[in-house]
């Protein structure tokens, strides 16, 4: 159901909340591409405040220890797999690496998702049609 404030997205860390089954937080996870080479870590959760969904993660790649680190919004859409420690997405890291720039500034705009998921093929979730991925429970294992 949209309301007024549906799209409305807050990183996690930023919040008091925490993911209720330790084993489904994801983040810190490497992630893959869909033939398996190195995209980074995922360093956040993008979450809907109404919903209270994970829409987007926030995936760091290069730098040292934190610094210069590039980082990017993947939807939960193009998850694919979920292990133990890898987290496997539908996209190519060259597809990835093509995507909006990030912008910490454009974070809690509803234009951004929009344009961000539009990028990756996906529509967007506060749409009548969005049907909400099995996240985080997808097929486990490759």
């Amino acid at each position: 159901m949209e309301t007024s404030d549906t799209g409305l997205l807050v990183k996690l860390s930023e919040t008091d909340e925490t993911v209720a089954n330790r084993d489904e937080d994801i983040r810190e996870r490497d992630v893959k591409d869909k033939d398996g080479a190195d995209i980074g870590k995922v360093k956040d959760l993008l979450v809907d405040e109404t919903e209270r969904r994970v829409r987007f993660i926030e995936v760091a790649s290069g730098g040292f220890l934190g610094i210069g680190q590039d980082k990017t919004f993947i939807p939960v859409d193009a998850i694919t797999s979920i292990t133990g420690d890898e987290v496997w997405i539908d996209q190519t890291r060259e597809h990835v690496a093509g995507a909006p720039a990030y912008d910490p500034d454009l974070v809690r705009e509803r234009e951004t998702y929009g344009s961000i998921l539009g990028y990756y093929g996906y529509g967007p979730f506060w749409g009548p049609d969005y049907r909400y991925p099995d996240y985080p429970t997808y097929r486990q294992g490759l």
